[in-house]
């Protein structure tokens, strides 16, 4: 069973799409759930959904680590054809997940009481963005 998720991005945050795979999962058995998200500038999370402040915290994390190429400590970056966000985007998708594996049980994802799966944009302009599912049962 396979399908793809579109995701509408506003720039850089992360967006949360865990409603749209469970109810995607909804009356399957057991199995193994695979993600991957199709572009090289954006990734994907397991992460708290309670609390905002920790996307928001995330968020100034990344952006403090991995600067726009307009940063002078940036300077040495040579892909800056697509914009002071682009590069520091794929650096960015080179750290974290791409693609994810969720075990599932009776049709339901067996994530954590504050997890959730989240689609992280590296970009600042608005993207549709397209996330591969794959499940297999067992």
């Amino acid at each position: 069973m396979q399908t793809d998720f579109s995701i509408q991005t506003r720039g850089q945050a992360l967006y949360e799409f865990t409603d749209d795979v469970g109810r995607w999962l909804a009356g399957q058995g057991d199995g193994l759930l695979t993600l991957l998200v199709r572009h090289t500038s954006a990734s994907l999370l397991i992460q708290e959904n309670a609390d905002p402040d920790v996307q928001r915290d995330l968020l100034a994390y990344f952006a403090r680590l991995v600067p726009p190429t307009s940063d002078p400590q940036m300077s040495y970056l040579t892909h800056v054809l697509e914009g002071p966000d682009d590069m520091p985007a794929h650096i960015k998708s080179a750290m974290l997940p791409v693609s994810l594996s969720i075990p599932v049980m009776h049709g339901r994802m067996m994530l954590g009481t504050w997890q959730g799966i989240y689609l992280f944009e590296h970009r600042d302009a608005p993207h549709q963005r397209q996330v591969a599912a794959h499940f297999r049962p067992d």
